[in-house]
C-alpha cells in the first residue's frame, strides 16, 4: 500500500488556520495542461488564487485535487488545480502559510487546457527557473532593496513593521 502525501492535509489545515484567523487564504499554483483556470490570469506559468469562502463556490479540497467555483470578471468559473501543482498556500494580509516543492515545471502554450488568449495577468508569482525548486518567503515591501545585493540573512535587523507583504521567491 502507498502512502498518502502530507500535502493536501497541511493545505486544508492552513486554510482552516488563515480563515479561523479572518485572514483571506491564497493559493500559488503551477499551471500546467492539468490545471483549469482562466488562462487569461496566468503569468510566467503561474496563478495566484483567492480560495477564501467569500471568493469562491462548493470549495473541495481533495488529496488528489482543489476544485471550486469562482468569479473572474464577472463570469463564473470552474477551477481545479492539481495539489501536486500547488506551489504555497499563504495568508494575504501576512504572508504567512506553507510554500512546497513542485517537480513539475509550466505548460507550453499549446498544452493550455482552457484555451484563452492570455491577457490581462493579475498577482504571481515570479518565473521558476528550470535548474532549482523555488522557495517562498513573506517580506515586507519597505524591505526590498533592490541595489545593495546583501541578503536577508546577512541583516540582523529585524522586520519592520507595516506594509502590506510581499511573497518573493528566494533562488
Amino acid at each position: 500500500m502507498s502512502e498518502t502525501s502530507t500535502k493536501p492535509y497541511l493545505l486544508r489545515a492552513i486554510y482552516e488556520w488563515c480563515t479561523d484567523n479572518g485572514f483571506t487564504p491564497y493559493l500559488a499554483v503551477l499551471v500546467d495542461g492539468q490545471t483549469r483556470v482562466p488562462m487569461q490570469f496566468v503569468k510566467n506559468g503561474e496563478i495566484v488564487l483567492n480560495i477564501s469562502f467569500d471568493a469562491t463556490s462548493a470549495l473541495k479540497m481533495d488529496n488528489d485535487v482543489v476544485r471550486f467555483s469562482a468569479r473572474f470578471g464577472g463570469v463564473s468559473r470552474d477551477i481545479s488545480v492539481p495539489v501536486e501543482n500547488v506551489i504555497a498556500i499563504y495568508a494575504r494580509e501576512n504572508g504567512q502559510g506553507m510554500a512546497f516543492e513542485v517537480s513539475r515545471f509550466p505548460a507550453r502554450d499549446n498544452e493550455i487546457v482552457d484555451g484563452s488568449d492570455g491577457n490581462d495577468a493579475v498577482g504571481s508569482v515570479t518565473e521558476m527557473p528550470s535548474s532549482s525548486a523555488p522557495t517562498l518567503t513573506s517580506v515586507p515591501s519597505g524591505q526590498l532593496d533592490q541595489g545593495s545585493g546583501s541578503t536577508p540573512d546577512d541583516d540582523p535587523e529585524p522586520p519592520k513593521k507595516g506594509g502590506r507583504p510581499t511573497l518573493t521567491r528566494i533562488k
